[in-house]
């Protein structure tokens, strides 16, 4: 299979998967007014505002956007935000990523909150692929898929010119 792309998800099923992590973040958040969407960037992120979209139209919540860009090739958290944590502190945060993968990305992501108040934080990606080195557990996911460590997950989304699509290659 060296070489060709399997498609497993398409644009529509992506956007059903959105809508179910939507609802499911409503339901874990009923009793609360603001939620905090910090999505890693950049896919993380593009999810994040994907999932903006739906909960906006499916709820009142007050919904703040935060972008973490994490330094992946360093050893230790380097990690920058767009927003200062006062934008953060007591509040729920739910940390979104496109895909799960040995789990250092989100444990990054999840450094930043680390040493500052809040009341629950949630992780969120659309796709898990169970290879995980870091106890890092998904609360919400789009799909689970079983793949081999040499095997790739590339997820194409709001690429110019590319329909939304997840590859396994």
């Amino acid at each position: 299979m060296a070489g060709s792309q399997l498609l497993i998800l398409d644009k529509k099923q992506i956007q059903q998967k959105i809508n179910r992590i939507a609802y499911q973040i409503l339901e874990d958040n009923l009793n609360e007014k603001e939620i905090v969407l910090a999505g890693i960037w950049d896919r993380g992120y593009k999810l994040a505002l994907r999932l903006k979209k739906v909960l906006s139209k499916i709820s009142d919540l007050k919904i703040t956007m935060l972008k973490i860009e994490l330094d992946r090739q360093n050893s230790k958290l380097v990690a920058n935000t767009d927003l200062d944590e006062v934008h953060w502190r007591n509040k729920v945060i739910i940390l979104v990523d496109d895909v799960l993968n040995s789990g250092k990305t989100l444990a990054y992501g999840l450094g930043v909150f680390l040493n500052t108040p809040h009341k629950k934080i949630r992780t969120v990606v659309l796709v898990d692929r169970s290879h995980k080195i870091f106890p890092i557990a998904t609360d919400f996911v789009g799909l689970e898929l079983a793949t081999v460590l040499k095997e790739h997950v590339d997820v194409v989304m709001d690429v110019d010119g590319e329909e939304d699509r997840v590859y396994l290659s």
